[in-house]
């Protein structure tokens, strides 16, 4: 039997809910008994395993204080069915990249920045050479 995949709208809009999540500083567990849930179903939500009903959505809207067009920003832009490839979006939602991204920001000096995101590369392709071997 053939498992379904999830839709790429769901998958979409439960990046957004972790990305704001994050944003906010709110665990899972905090977000998920405001809006009556386990953890566990909130990551359910957060991958697009499970749909959001629209009623579950503007209770995260009003918790997260968002507007529903928060979590559609960019889905009108995706074809239905593909798979999510943002990397930029994927990288937000996660706990590490969100807290990088929001240190990276507030370096000033242009130059360190520079500096830092040429080791990233670096470190990256070290990485993919050593993945080939």
């Amino acid at each position: 039997m053939a498992t379904k995949s999830p839709n790429s709208i769901d998958v979409y809009v439960g990046r957004r809910v972790r990305t704001r999540r994050l944003e906010l500083g709110m665990s899972l567990e905090k977000l998920g008994s405001s809006i009556g849930v386990t953890f566990q179903q909130l990551q359910k939500y957060e991958k697009g395993s499970n749909r959001i009903s629209a009623s579950r959505l503007q209770q995260l809207c009003d918790i997260l204080k968002v507007s529903v067009g928060y979590f559609f920003e960019e889905a009108r832009y995706r074809k239905p069915n593909v798979a999510a490839t943002d990397y930029v979006s994927e990288f937000l939602a996660t706990t590490d990249g969100h807290q990088l991204a929001k240190a990276f920001v507030q370096i000033k000096n242009v130059q360190l920045r520079h500096r830092i995101a040429k080791l990233a590369n670096e470190i990256a392709g070290e990485r993919v050479a050593a993945l080939r071997k």
